[in-house]
């Protein structure tokens, strides 16, 4: 039995020798990073700069960049390092710091479309008293729960799975993933995995309860509204479902991957879908709320052009 205290390191088997090619894809994952982190700053800096756009719609899509943000950073510096790499080894303590970074990630972008979800339900079917339900009090409030709340569900599965024993140091992923620590242990996961449960339908079944609720009552104020009103709704809505789609898309992927035998797809296509929500995602929502909203997009084009 090997004690978790000698295991110093992580191996991550995703990777293969790519040869010279390793080069070409180093410029491939670089690139995605740079335009994920120019996209995202860009507009951190529009809505932040322009009081016109301090409105709690755009405050919300200030904190969702933001998490774009945190997340890439979380994998993409790490992948590069790993490409460049001949050993692909990761130590145990930035292992599960990574981990946090991902898991909470994720976890802050379904509770902030949630948030956004509530907000356009306000907004739509309580239009007149939407100023006195959304105060910027509440707004501030709102956002700060949207980080704190999956900071603290997900330090709990990391501090219970850094105290396993582990018979194994092996991951088979190109990131660490909790769920293959666990698969390494060889003492009683059975707090580990019924709190896994628990943190899975907050992270997932909650904040998609929350998004069905107000939707159904939008559809509701829709169908009996006036055209005005279902136009808003379109237009408003649009690029938070495609986002919402979107992630949803790829966590699937992830969940599938993991939970499921999938030796028979081929490698580089696996590494690809288990990384889908942390790539496409950072990259999805700039270009969805940049070209969508025309208030947003105007200001870019002025910050850029002059």
């Amino acid at each position: 039995m090997i004690n978790s205290t000698r295991v110093l390191y992580f191996a991550l088997l995703a990777y293969f020798d790519t040869g010279v090619f390793k080069y070409l894809y180093f410029i491939i994952v670089m690139s995605l990073y740079m335009l994920i982190v120019c996209g995202n700053l860009l507009l951190i800096v529009v809505i932040c700069m322009n009081r016109s756009l301090h409105e709690p719609m755009y405050l919300f899509l200030c904190s969702l960049f933001v998490n774009e943000l945190y997340g890439s950073t979380g994998l993409f510096p790490f992948l590069l390092v790993q490409i460049l790499s001949d050993i692909h080894t990761v130590s145990v303590p930035f292992c599960f710091l990574q981990i946090f970074c991902l898991y909470s990630y994720g976890a802050v972008e379904f509770w902030t479309l949630a948030i956004m979800s509530y907000d356009r339900y306000l907004a739509i079917c309580y239009p007149l008293q939407y100023n006195t339900r959304m105060t910027s009090n509440k707004v501030a409030v709102l956002i700060a729960l949207t980080w704190l709340f999956p900071f603290f569900e997900i330090a709990v599965p990391i501090f219970l799975s850094s105290s396993l024993q582990l018979c194994g140091n092996i991951i088979n992923k190109g990131f660490c993933d909790n769920y293959y620590v666990v698969k390494l242990a060889c003492s009683d996961t059975t707090v580990n995995n019924i709190y896994g449960l628990i943190n899975t339908c907050l992270v997932i079944f909650g904040p998609l309860s929350l998004i069905l609720y107000t939707y159904v009552k939008i559809l509701k104020v829709c169908y009996s509204g006036s055209k005005q009103t279902r136009q808003k709704a379109v237009s408003t809505c649009t690029p938070h479902l495609a986002s919402l789609l979107n992630f949803s898309f790829g966590c699937s992927f992830e969940i599938l991957q993991s939970r499921f035998d999938m030796s028979s797809v081929p490698m580089m296509l696996r590494i690809v879908l288990s990384s889908y929500f942390l790539t496409c995602q950072p990259i999805f929502n700039p270009l969805m709320y940049g070209l969508q909203m025309s208030k947003i997009r105007s200001l870019c084009k002025s910050l850029i052009f002059g």
